[in-house]
């Protein structure tokens, strides 16, 4: 299962399970995994019914996939490295899989390598710039932030991680070693630069009234619902008055003009376990509309980024909707 993506009868698993990043896992590692998960009590969960249209629900034409994009090879350390890169390089490419989420894919749904941790939008969500790009990427993070936001979800002047990405540091990261922590920050910031297409972040305080600056009429009905519903808790100049975590300055989410992710967290809130302070947005998508989320969203990224999204009530609902796939 984990290094050639067959269950136990030989049908295809499809690529939702990461096979093709898990091959490179050692088979101590690999084994290792089994004896844990064996250590669990069992759960009675009959698998659901496949839902794909065809010819997606062929799984056999997972097999020709596979024979092709998965290369089915142990992890090799290179030799002209250092053994903390290629621990970074072992934790971020295989068992981590980081491309998975951060690399785009090809038309095959394939990783494109090419543009390696270059950005992504997944489920509904971007998976943002984790190359060495100074201006879109980590390349300009210290270790310390680095390190902070892979074991907390949380930066100073980088945002909080939410959705996946929080899933992703509450249940796994924030359980590696301080050494491990060290060697995927090691290995991401070496992936060569590879720009996207987000602009340059905003670091300034905004106005601290509601109707000053440019944002004051990049959507009035955007800004009514903030002030209603944002403002007490991020505050007007993006510098929350309540809790770090809920500072909006820096943050990539509003700095994206695209305001994919600020749509997502409006929609679904964002709700972090609490060894990271138990910080929790409620979730607004039951309370507002598509097209008033899309007014919210593009006051904020006007307000905080340095370009305003542009977004209507079909927008939102393309995002409702793969968040939902």
């Amino acid at each position: 299962a984990l290094h050639q993506g067959k269950r136990k009868d030989g049908q295809n698993l499809y690529p939702a399970m990461p096979f093709a990043s898990f091959s490179s896992m050692t088979d101590e590692d690999a084994l290792a995994i089994k004896a844990y998960l064996f250590s669990l009590a069992p759960v009675n969960a009959p698998a659901r019914a496949n839902t794909l249209s065809f010819p997606f629900n062929q799984r056999a034409l997972v097999g020709l996939w596979s024979a092709v994009f998965n290369r089915n090879e142990r992890f090799a350390p290179a030799k002209d490295q250092t053994a903390e890169w290629n621990r970074g390089a072992y934790l971020a490419e295989s068992l981590a899989h980081c491309g998975e989420c951060h690399t785009p894919r090809n038309l095959a749904f394939a990783l494109d390598n090419r543009s390696k941790f270059s950005g992504a939008v997944q489920g509904g969500w971007y998976a943002y710039n984790i190359s060495a790009d100074k201006v879109s990427g980590i390349g300009a993070w210290s270790d310390q932030s680095v390190a902070e936001y892979l074991t907390t979800g949380r930066a100073e002047g980088h945002g909080v991680a939410s959705g996946p990405m929080g899933e992703v540091v509450d249940h796994s990261l924030r359980y590696l070693t301080p050494e491990d922590i060290r060697a995927l920050a090691v290995y991401t910031r070496s992936v060569p630069a590879k720009a996207s297409k987000l602009p340059g972040r905003v670091e300034t305080l905004a106005p601290a009234s509601y109707d000053a600056g440019p944002s004051a009429q990049a959507d009035p009905q955007g800004a009514k619902i903030y002030a209603a519903a944002c403002a007490s808790c991020h505050g007007w100049t993006g510098q929350s008055p309540l809790e770090g975590q809920a500072t909006l300055t820096g943050a990539r989410s509003v700095n994206d003009p695209t305001g994919t992710n600020v749509v997502q967290a409006v929609i679904s809130g964002v709700h972090r376990n609490p060894p990271h302070g138990g910080f929790s947005m409620p979730a607004f998508g039951s309370i507002y509309n598509d097209r008033e989320i899309a007014a919210l969203t593009n006051y904020v990224t006007a307000r905080f980024g340095p370009k305003g999204a542009a977004l209507d009530e079909k927008d939102v609902r393309r995002l409702r909707q793969q968040a939902q796939q």
